[in-house]
């Protein structure tokens, strides 16, 4: 039979293999993984969270897989997998990629689920899980590159909900060794449960979409090895009829090739971003540009006084639901340019305490915000890879301080140091755990390549 855009990528996620992984994606998608580790420990503290567990263990009687900061409490393995996942994102603190999604908490969380779902006999290796939790990222990254709307600051559908579920559904369909027609049918089943509105973004529902890409897409992996089917075509542009291309005005899907010797995975091409602060990745231009500015405005003044500023100029690319004047709870606030560019002017940083109910209703905070005036440059597009953060005081004395950031510290072209990653994970991990067990989930990420089972993790 023809090859089909669909089959390519069944064919693909079947015959992969661990050599097919060089040593750069490798340490990236472990760095990858350690960060998601971690972001999803610290996510374990939150209220959205504690919603999302209580929900679970309302339905969860074959109770095999761990839950994130919770010791002994466990869940059925796709439940395990959602709560995972809300936690990952729960405050907006993991990884993002270009074009835009957040790829780590869609795939990790149905992965460690399913690891610890398999009986002992067929416990995959941390080979194995290397590879699947690739074969995750790599589909992602194929998807959105169908689409040139993709490449934006999404307007309508929310990333991960939508490429996110199908990369989980192919790393748990790799994980379980499907065969090729059960790696299409996972792919197809998974259309079916993806997509979730921007709508919800800066509210409690959006780390659900995270929740449910994986947890969806690893119930699609577990259908398809049951005997479900789905179009065979899920992933081909055929007139008349929508399938992935659903979620994309413009679509222009390309086959996968199968490979032979060698495949360059995209993650070998284009590094991830990490945060350091939980928040819309957008806000860490701003920051870094607030934070510039500031040091400005400190040497010019001796200390950071309000009071001699009369306005601030943000100057940020157009996106309606990440420019937002006056946040009054923790996720419009992650969600917000104004407040996060004020927060850095006067704390002269930005973190996990930013964003409590205290911090955010300060007076001093509001005064600042009543000065921001927002302009949107031409030059200045909502692209990841393009756009950048420029903030101006304009002082009472009529002098004016500006201070931009075109690449942030963190950006996949400005990568964060292993020191400065390692410290983000401690900092995180130790909300929930004793320096021992953290010490031990570096040491076995760093060697993951050797780890004998992967339910260890």
């Amino acid at each position: 039979p023809e090859e089909t855009v669909t089959s390519s990528f069944a064919s693909f996620i079947h015959a992969v293999r661990p050599e097919h992984l060089s040593k750069i994606v490798r340490h990236r998608s472990k760095r990858m993984i350690l960060d998601s580790i971690g972001v999803g420990l610290v996510g374990s503290t939150t209220q959205v969270f504690d919603i999302a567990l209580q929900y679970c263990r309302l339905y969860s009687p074959v109770a095999v897989s761990s839950v994130y900061g919770k010791p002994g409490v466990k869940l059925s393995p796709t439940l395990a997998a959602f709560t995972n996942g809300v936690a990952t994102h729960s405050m907006d603190f993991d990884d993002t990629w270009h074009p835009a999604t957040h790829p780590s908490g869609a795939v990790l969380p149905a992965l460690l689920a399913a690891s610890q779902m398999l009986p002992p006999s067929t416990k995959p290796n941390g080979m194995d899980f290397l590879l699947a939790f690739n074969v995750g990222l790599e589909v992602q990254g194929r998807l959105m590159h169908f689409s040139t709307e993709a490449h934006n600051i999404p307007k309508r559908f929310h990333p991960p909900s939508v490429v996110g579920t199908m990369g989980s559904a192919a790393a748990t369909a790799k994980l379980l060794a499907l065969s090729t027609a059960q790696c299409a049918h996972a792919l197809g089943i998974a259309a079916s449960l993806a997509g979730a509105p921007m709508a919800n973004a800066a509210t409690q529902a959006k780390p659900l979409h995270i929740g449910n890409a994986t947890r969806l897409g690893f119930e699609a992996a577990l259908l398809a090895a049951r005997g479900m089917e789905a179009n065979p075509l899920i992933l081909d542009d055929i007139p008349g009829c929508s399938g992935f291309s659903a979620f994309y005005s413009v679509y222009q899907p390309k086959p996968l090739s199968t490979p032979s010797d060698h495949h360059e995975f995209l993650l070998e091409k284009q590094d991830i971003a990490f945060k350091r602060f939980p928040a819309h990745l957008g806000m860490h231009w701003v920051v870094d540009a607030a934070l510039s500015v500031r040091n400005l405005f400190i040497n010019y003044a001796g200390s950071f006084s309000p009071s001699l500023i009369r306005t601030i100029v943000l100057k940020i690319p157009v996106s309606k639901y990440i420019n937002r004047p006056f946040p009054s709870s923790e996720h419009q606030a992650r969600h917000s340019f104004q407040f996060n560019a004020c927060t850095a002017l006067l704390d002269g940083e930005v973190g996990l305490s930013s964003f409590t109910e205290s911090s955010i209703h300060r007076q001093e905070l509001r005064e600042l915000l009543d000065k921001v005036v927002v302009e949107h440059p031409e030059d200045n597009v909502a692209n990841f890879d393009k756009m950048y953060g420029e903030v101006a005081l304009l002082l009472h004395s009529g002098d004016v301080l500006t201070g931009k950031c075109d690449t942030f510290y963190g950006h996949w072209r400005k990568p964060l140091s292993k020191e400065s990653l390692l410290k983000k994970f401690r900092s995180n991990a130790s909300h929930v755990l004793p320096e021992g067990k953290i010490e031990t989930i570096v040491t076995m990420v760093d060697n993951l390549e050797n780890l004998s089972d992967s339910s260890q993790l």
